[in-house]
């Protein structure tokens, strides 16, 4: 994929953006030397969108941030347990002697009612024996029972069955809060390394340029020199300044080298194998564009209401909510009420008297009361979740605050740099002047090597922070989004 991507014309877009309109003003051209450097072939163009392709489809932080839902979804299955019909039996049976002594089989089913706490029961019960306790003795072929059970006190409005299904629904929320957030961290620093690629590719070829240039112009005064027409002292200042750019172009291109590491980084198979960025891959040039007043409030909006830190926020207080109703439920006394009515296990056969068959002189009730009279630990756990909904409210407004802070103080980087982007353009285009100016008295004999040297170094310096000032603009773009709670691509224009 990653081979496949300098195949296609570098075209990044997103659908999420706005269209963008030129805002930053390029330099005007004087001469062409130290021009904007651009890719000849397009085709080894990498650009923004092709990493993020790769990053999205390959990185293993993303695919590891897609198993937290998984994990999520998996604790909402194991509440769902709580509510699963469950069938139990029981065998007991006792000879000795010759008597027998007891012989004990009970069964039951049953099915949890999501509605009021009901769970819902089907029994069959055979105890018979000689030692079986006339209470719980029951006919030869046993006795069935189709019965109810309701919790008319705590546990009618919601149970600890229902609390925690609530609970793990309102944690899945959450865990879907954090994938989006470890995706945007993933793409953050990813764009932050393209841009620092893209900066250092730009200062390796602009020294690589004014080293060309020196060298010319330093083989043109060693001739000069040897024809009588100028001083051979000038040929030796010509070959000082070629040998110390050569310094900076060797010093450059580990820093190159360095910087298409770290992107590479990033890259990863289909296959889940890492992948290096070939050597002749180029980054795209920057948009060149500025982010609207429309779209920093469509981010502001966006990031007061769907950043993923505040998306977690409200989940956990959706969780501490639930818990405290249940815990303000648990207040109340314990009341379960049960009954069941009952009927020979061979009920079936037409020969069993009617008076032996399910109907309402045939029953089993049973009440359960239970009352802590000082309710220390329900109030105690009560007064411990609204503690925390409490925090965890407070704790929500605070990074709101933070997060809108945020978008806004980095769009006024951007602006900031928008700015000096434009008087760089300026100051670029008087310094060729300068430089052109210069050109032309030392054709005139007028000039010296050293003033040229001087002009074109200092017209190198402001190029290469030029370069520095887009990338930085692009990585604070990153941010922007990043702080917002989103990620975007920067469009090529």
């Amino acid at each position: 994929m990653l081979f496949a991507a300098f195949a296609r014309p570098a075209l990044a877009q997103d659908p999420n953006l706005p269209a963008r309109r030129s805002g930053l003003e390029r330099a005007p051209l004087q001469t062409t030397q130290l021009d904007i450097i651009r890719p000849g072939d397009t085709a080894k163009v990498f650009s923004l969108q092709n990493l993020a392709d790769l990053v999205f489809a390959n990185h293993p932080i993303v695919k590891q941030a897609a198993l937290l839902s998984d994990e999520a979804r998996s604790q909402v299955l194991q509440a769902r347990g709580g509510f699963d019909p469950k069938l139990a039996a029981d065998f007991n049976r006792k000879q000795f002697g010759g008597t027998d002594y007891y012989n004990v089989w009970e069964n039951e089913l049953k099915i949890p009612i999501w509605l009021g706490g009901i769970d819902l029961k089907a029994l069959y019960d055979r105890n018979v024996g000689t030692y079986v306790n006339p209470e719980h003795r029951t006919p030869v072929n046993g006795l069935a029972g189709v019965g109810i059970s309701v919790p008319i006190g705590a546990g009618l409005l919601i149970d600890a069955r229902r609390s925690t299904l609530r609970q793990a629904k309102a944690l899945q929320n959450a865990a879907e809060a954090d994938r989006v957030k470890q995706i945007n961290e993933v793409w953050l620093q990813a764009a932050k390394d393209y841009w620092n690629w893209y900066y250092a590719f730009q200062q390796a070829a602009l020294i690589q340029e004014g080293v060309a240039l020196a060298d010319r112009r330093f083989q043109g005064a060693a001739r000069r020199a040897q024809l009588g027409d100028q001083a051979p002292i000038d040929s030796v200042e010509a070959q000082i300044t070629v040998q110390d750019r050569q310094v900076q172009a060797e010093q450059l291109r580990v820093d190159l080298q360095n910087a298409r590491l770290m992107l590479s980084n990033h890259l990863w198979t289909k296959d889940g194998q890492p992948t290096e960025l070939p050597t002749y891959a180029a980054p795209q040039a920057p948009a060149r564009d500025s982010v609207s007043r429309e779209e920093l409030r469509r981010l502001v909006d966006f990031a007061g209401t769907q950043h993923p830190t505040l998306r977690k926020l409200e989940a956990k207080l959706q969780q501490l909510s639930i818990e405290e109703r249940y815990r303000r439920e648990m207040l109340k006394p314990k009341v379960n009420v049960s009954g069941a009515l009952i009927s020979q296990g061979n009920f079936y056969r037409s020969e069993v008297p009617t008076y032996y068959n399910f109907g309402m002189d045939n029953y089993k009730v049973g009440v359960d009361f239970a009352f802590p009279l000082f309710l220390r630990a329900e109030r105690g756990k009560l007064q411990y979740a609204r503690v925390q909904v409490q925090e965890t409210t407070l704790e929500r407004q605070q990074s709101q605050r933070t997060i809108v802070t945020q978008v806004n103080a980095v769009y006024n980087s951007l602006q900031a740099y928008e700015r000096q982007l434009a008087l760089q353009a300026q100051t670029i285009a008087n310094q060729r002047r300068l430089l052109q100016a210069e050109l032309q008295k030392f054709e005139l004999g007028e000039s010296t090597i050293f003033l040229i040297n001087a002009r074109e170094t200092k017209l190198i310096d402001l190029r290469i922070k030029q370069e520095s000032l887009r990338a930085s603009y692009e990585k604070s773009r990153a941010e922007l989004y990043y702080y917002a709670g989103t990620q975007a691509v920067a469009v090529t224009r």
